[in-house]
């Protein structure tokens, strides 16, 4: 399956002509250097195509020049309202142009952006600004009642901003974030009549207002510039904490991974909480100094028509959007559209086949990566490509740069020998700068400079890994990590409710869905019901359990903990399971 050049109808689109497609490392040479810094990408970028297209959202287009001069702009607004190297803001939103703006503005700044699950519960959305420590929150109106519950207890209060106006009528409108749940429609909309917008915000800081008193760029390449908060084994979120740099290659290692050209229009519909907007698909294309198509979130009934309408020649994806897209009526779909290649994993037979055959996009690249080890793995771009593979170890354009280096080892951290399975352990120089405010946490990832990912792997004799189980209690859902600790403290918050645990249990959509056992407290009569509503009170939709089973009582190990991995050998417990939702999360 070889890829296939962009069509000469794409690059007449741009404001380059249709030539031959550059490799990665002429991509990255037109351009000035930079000395990988946020800012200093930007503005090479914006020296060299000040008219291209960086940003489409909706109907807004938003040229190289025109973000640059947002960011500068942004960046004197945050300043102004007291951010200062180090300061950590918040923003809890769907995907939105205000999103991009204000990371690059923060990095500018030497500040850091803590993006929030806009699906989030007050308990969920308020552990992860208060473990932040965040100065201030940017948020859409929607999320604005559950942003006020969950930062209710902290000291100071950090001040907050809407990232649009609310809808006509004042009433922050309904949405994933349950909107009226934590606080009255009314007063939300009494508040938010109260609150500034970015948009107005940045009006106020003019072009010569700018020039006059905006800081210049601090943020240096070692700064970090985002939190990305992850499920870990103790059920409490992690602060997983990159650098500019870190952001900076992964992006050009995307530019290689997928081989970016400045033509291409990347279609970014998974979240810009997740790893993979931001350092994929918003990174690559800075790196590529092509197009992002931010769309707000994932919509299954228009992705093509999306798609075709934005001219969009690359897309990021996970198993769950795959197999949903291949499992869709066939009218939704548009020929002639301009998607040729995706970037995600696991990728089946069928998905190659099916995508390929019926829907036009030749070439599609599995890879492995993690919040803390951004693009570890991949398929190579120009193949071989093995089905199912994790594939080899990233590389940077340019052969100077080491990106990635692999290993399986042992228990003991022992390498092991080809085609035997152990734990795959990454050295990376885009690894995380470690977890905030966890020391411990930070130190038990890694053994002798290696990050340890808590998954059992092997290798086989061309270099592709091939993933095989977890290690960890952490069950993977729609691309998104889900702490089984986290699920079980919920469960066993329940007053009819003993013990609880929470297992990973195969998804028609690949991946995992979610299996909760649970044993009643003596007396109590809960049902599979009464246990599902309180999961839908207490945790964001992606993670609530699809099946509820109740047991006298769950398997041990020898020093009395639940041994989940019996559990996960046990296929009666789907047998025996009520099936109460929470696949589609």
């Amino acid at each position: 399956m070889k890829p296939l050049s962009i069509t000469p109808g794409i690059a007449a689109a741009t404001d380059l002509a249709p030539v031959q497609d550059l490799s990665p490392l002429q991509v990255l040479r037109l351009y000035p250097p930079h000395d990988q810094s946020l800012a200093t990408l930007l503005a090479s970028r914006a020296a060299t195509a000040p008219q291209r297209e960086a940003l489409a959202f909706g109907d807004q287009s938003i040229t190289y020049a025109d973000l640059h001069g947002q960011v500068l702009r942004a960046a004197a607004m945050y300043a102004a309202r007291g951010i200062r190297v180090g300061d950590r803001l918040g923003v809890m939103a769907h995907n939105h142009p205000s999103t991009v703006v204000t990371l690059l503005a923060l990095a500018r700044l030497g500040a850091v952006m803590v993006p929030v699950n806009p699906d989030y519960k007050p308990t969920e959305a308020g552990y992860v600004l208060g473990h932040a420590q965040v100065s201030g929150v940017l948020c859409e109106p929607a999320c604005l009642p559950v942003v006020v519950a969950g930062i209710a207890d902290m000291t100071p209060p950090p001040w907050l901003m809407l990232n649009t106006a609310p809808a006509a009528g004042g009433t922050p409108p309904a949405g994933p974030a349950q909107a009226g749940e934590a606080m009255a429609d009314g007063e939300a909309a009494a508040l938010a009549a109260t609150l500034p917008t970015f948009d107005l915000a940045l009006a106020g800081f003019t072009a010569a207002a700018v020039a006059a008193a905006a800081p210049a760029a601090t943020g240096q390449a070692a700064d970090t510039c985002v939190f990305i908060y992850t499920s870990g084994t103790t059920g409490f979120p992690k602060g997983v904490m990159h650098s500019q740099r870190n952001l900076v290659l992964a992006g050009e290692g995307f530019v290689q991974r997928m081989h970016l050209q400045p033509h291409d229009r990347v279609m970014t519909i998974l979240p810009m909480f997740h790893i993979n907007a931001i350092f994929y698909s918003l990174a690559g294309t800075l790196a590529a100094g092509a197009t992002l198509i931010l769309m707000p979130r994932f919509s299954a009934s228009t992705f093509w028509a999306d798609a075709a309408r934005h001219r969009a020649t690359e897309a990021n994806t996970i198993a769950a959007v795959t197999t949903i897209l291949m499992r869709r009526p066939r009218g939704e779909f548009v020929p002639g559209h301009s998607l040729r290649k995706l970037y995600g994993a696991p990728f089946s037979a069928e998905t190659y086949e099916v995508f390929a055959r019926d829907f036009g996009v030749p070439t599609l690249i599995e890879g492995y990566g993690m919040s803390e080890i951004p693009g570890a793995l991949n398929n190579p771009y120009a193949g071989p490509h093995k089905v199912g593979s994790m594939g080899q170890p990233s590389t940077h354009p340019d052969p100077a740069i080491p990106l990635a280096e692999l290993a399986i080892v042992d228990d003991d951290g022992h390498p092991m020998p080809d085609g035997e399975t152990g734990e795959l352990v990454v050295r990376t120089p885009m690894v995380m700068q470690g977890y905030y405010r966890d020391a411990a946490q930070t130190q038990a990832a890694f053994h002798d400079g290696w990050f340890l990912t808590g998954d059992l792997a092997w290798r086989d004799a061309d270099g592709y890994f091939w993933f095989v189980a977890r290690k960890k209690d952490i069950i993977r859902k729609r691309g998104e990590n889900i702490s089984g600790a986290e699920l079980d403290r919920v469960v066993e918050s329940h007053p009819d409710v003993q013990q609880a645990a929470a297992i990973p249990v195969p998804s028609p959509l690949g991946e995992d869905d979610i299996l909760i056992a649970v044993v009643p407290r003596p007396g109590a009569t809960p049902d599979a019901q009464t246990i599902a509503a309180w999961c839908t009170k207490h945790l964001a939709p992606i993670k609530r359990p699809r099946y509820i089973v109740f047991v006298d009582a769950l398997p041990q190990t020898p020093t009395h903990r639940v041994a989940k991995f019996k559990m996960r050998g046990d296929r009666t417990l789907v047998e025996r399971a009520v099936e109460v939702g929470g696949g589609a999360g």
